[in-house]
């Protein structure tokens, strides 16, 4: 860990708990800053505000006074789902005080260089593809980030001999300012956290932060076939890498059937154990940056070879009476769904639901050809339904929950289906987290068993 001591003597509010915000004020603790620490919980039952209280820290718990502004407080760190409409955000701008996440602090102490992934989409299977390729040739990779792993506890153990993996939301890289990876990958953009960022163009500037500090040093690794992305990417002073899937182009591609970065064919496609058109765009993103980073070609056939996926995207629970089980949970909207399905030509019986952001479900129509069955559940259920109807899909069935989906689902499919979960919406109407869904589904799924 880098010695730092521009927070020595500081007095730092840190706004939120959670993993990052208890690990974001234990370290600034540790180098010498003031800490208050500020949660909506009451602190009764609040173990991490209790154990920093138990630290020596200053813990305002219940609730986001402004008052606590009424002492000087030099800088904000705060958690990265907290909008910036909330009050003390708010008045720390007015101040003029920096607001930033643990993400910029775990740079600040990291004696490893940086990988960093942003996109909508794909961030964790790409995260954990570079993760895997560097480890099967020795680099020394330690992953962190919006994975699970918090950046800041991550970045005191990383070593100038490791490679921080480190995946990175909007929310993250907003609160950023010298932030710097020797490595940016920026997978895609699409309509997404509108109802935090407010418009696409602000949702795509925040991703774009990842370029922001980097130099002539540094690589971009970018998705061509994204217009949006590659405007976004001009004139940034980093080296641009391309990738994509549908030209040559100099970086990673596809050609004769083969992923091939430069000019090196590398491996046939049909080779690649991992399931879906979609995932052709994270291992080409995957391959550009660890190939800059000097693994070597057998490395990465290695982990292409054997990487199945990662839990909850597009994850095979197993096989029952010759029906095939996906959980493809983290399909939080609706352009992961989408992919999903365009990586099933059979008979689909798709599981989908959750909170209404209150979108309809129109763009999924291209895709539902091959379902035949629906099985909907939460708050958006009757948009999913109107939106099967309309795609003349024939059966229909609306139940309580996940849980409850997959017996039905089971019974309404046959030999040879895919039944697929994958919900195209958040999780937070029914369940805290995306992993506690596909958990149920995956107990739901070994209980038919």
């Amino acid at each position: 860990m880098k010695k730092i001591n521009q927070y020595e003597g500081k007095r730092v509010l840190v706004l939120g708990l959670a993993k990052s915000g208890t690990a974001t004020a234990g370290l600034l603790h540790k180098l010498g800053a003031k800490v208050i620490v500020n949660d909506r919980s009451p602190l009764e039952g609040n173990e991490q505000a209790e154990y920093l209280l138990s630290k020596g820290m200053e813990v305002v718990c219940g609730g986001h006074p402004t008052s606590i502004f009424d002492q000087k407080i030099d800088v904000v760190f705060k958690n990265p789902g907290i909008p910036y409409h909330n009050p003390l955000v708010q008045l720390a701008t007015e101040k003029g005080i920096p607001v930033l996440t643990e993400v910029e602090l775990a740079y600040q102490i990291s004696e490893a260089p940086i990988i960093g992934i942003t996109g909508s989409n794909g961030k964790t299977t790409t995260t954990t593809l570079i993760d895997e390729m560097l480890a099967a040739d020795d680099k020394s990779p330690l992953i962190a980030g919006n994975i699970g792993n918090v950046s800041v506890e991550v970045a005191q153990q990383a070593t100038e001999k490791d490679i921080m993996v480190t995946e990175l939301s909007s929310f993250q890289l907003m609160g950023t300012e010298l932030f710097r990876p020797k490595i940016s990958v920026f997978l895609n953009l699409f309509e997404a956290h509108l109802d935090y960022h407010g418009t696409l163009d602000e949702y795509g500037k925040a991703k774009a932060k990842i370029f922001s500090n980097q130099t002539k040093d540094d690589h971009a690794v970018v998705n061509a076939d994204d217009a949006q992305v590659m405007k976004l990417a001009e004139g940034i002073q980093s080296i641009i890498v391309p990738f994509s899937t549908n030209e040559t182009v100099d970086g990673a591609y596809l050609k004769d059937n083969y992923v091939c970065f430069k000019e090196e064919k590398i491996i046939s496609i049909d080779q690649i154990v991992l399931p879906g058109k979609h995932n052709l765009e994270n291992i080409l993103a995957a391959v550009a940056a660890v190939k800059l980073s000097g693994v070597s070609n057998e490395a990465i056939i290695k982990v292409l070879t054997s990487f199945s996926g990662v839990k909850h995207r597009l994850q095979f629970i197993g096989e029952l009476d010759g029906r095939r089980f996906y959980n493809d949970s983290k399909a939080t909207n609706i352009l992961a769904t989408q992919k999903a399905l365009s990586a099933f030509e059979n008979n689909v019986v798709l599981l989908a639901g959750g909170l209404d952001r209150g979108n309809e479900f129109d763009d999924l129509l291209p895709y539902m050809s091959n379902v035949k069955v629906l099985v909907t559940f939460g708050e958006t259920a009757e948009k999913l339904m109107r939106t099967a109807s309309e795609a003349g899909i024939k059966q229909i069935k609306h139940v309580d929950n996940v849980e409850k989906a997959v017996p039905v689902a089971y019974e309404m499919s046959e030999s040879g289906d895919v039944i697929l979960l994958s919900p195209a919406c958040a999780s937070w109407d029914q369940y805290k987290t995306f992993e506690q869904r596909g958990d149920i589904f995956i107990d739901a799924v070994h209980k038919l068993k």
